[in-house]
């Protein structure tokens, strides 16, 4: 009985502890920028981030894709500020269709976890049309690994064929137990 009884009290602890450090967690976009190199064949519509409070941003971008694409590859490669934003940790191109297909890619198995609960872009190729993702917000829960605290960028550069765009996400993750509730 009393085995029972500290195995609750571990439990609860655990809960208190994980509730305590959620809220101790602020993981907010600070600004996002679209580029379309090519304007007959992709035009963003949109891309803008709006506040909602003082630590949640949501993001939205609508883009009108005109042409058929079914061989799309992305550089995809995180910075880390730190006297300007530098390298850091990942710097890798992936085939989109096939990631589509099989989910292959563990890093950017975390970034399309983060956003296609908010998007359109959740189907394999070809992509034609309208591309959306609306009211997306950063959600600490999914991330699924710890970043140390600081402001970072995600820049995506995609290629479709011939035809190139960009779209360059910063964010800032701060993680401060001392001050949680």
């Amino acid at each position: 009985m009393r085995c029972i009884s500290m195995f609750c009290a571990f439990i609860g602890f655990v809960l208190l502890v994980n509730l305590n450090a959620s809220d101790a967690i602020v993981f907010r976009f600070t600004n996002f920028v679209c580029e379309s190199y090519n304007k007959s064949f992709l035009v963003f519509n949109y891309c803008r981030l709006k506040a909602v409070n003082r630590n949640k941003v949501i993001l939205n971008m609508n883009a009108t894709i005109l042409h058929s694409a079914d061989r799309i590859t992305i550089h995809c490669r995180l910075f880390k500020k730190a006297s300007g934003y530098r390298p850091w940790t990942v710097d890798r191109k992936l085939d989109i269709c096939r990631f589509m297909r099989t989910g292959y890619d563990p890093y950017f198995k975390i970034v399309y976890g983060l956003f296609h609960d908010f998007s359109n872009v959740n189907h394999t190729c070809p992509y034609v049309g309208h591309q959306i993702v609306k009211d997306f917000y950063l959600r600490p829960e999914l991330l699924g690994l710890l970043l140390p605290t600081g402001d970072y960028l995600l820049a995506l550069h995609w290629m479709f064929g011939k035809n190139a765009i960009d779209t360059n996400v910063s964010f800032s993750f701060v993680e401060d137990l001392l001050t949680s509730k």
